[in-house]
């Protein structure tokens, strides 16, 4: 995926509306904090950049990481 960001009023604004914070990811996946780092140690889930105590992720890589879970979930969890 290719961004073209012209101005300063657009990098603020793709900031704001398509980089989340590691605790706003959680939330979208409906998953833990504890799950949320295996899936980064592991690979699973890859931040764009690494902070002292968060990272950075973009919207697209955790929709469709939300989409595959979904999946997963009905196939071994179809009682929920």
């Amino acid at each position: 995926m290719k961004f073209q960001l012209n101005s300063r009023e657009e990098v603020e604004e793709f900031v704001r509306n398509e980089v989340l914070t590691t605790s706003e990811a959680i939330k979208i996946l409906g998953i833990s904090r504890q799950a949320m780092s295996n899936k980064i140690r592991d690979g699973k889930i890859k931040p764009v950049k690494k902070l002292r105590g968060d990272s950075l992720f973009l919207r697209s890589d955790i929709e469709e990481k939300k989409r595959e879970l979904e999946v997963l979930r009905k196939k071994y969890r179809p009682y929920d």
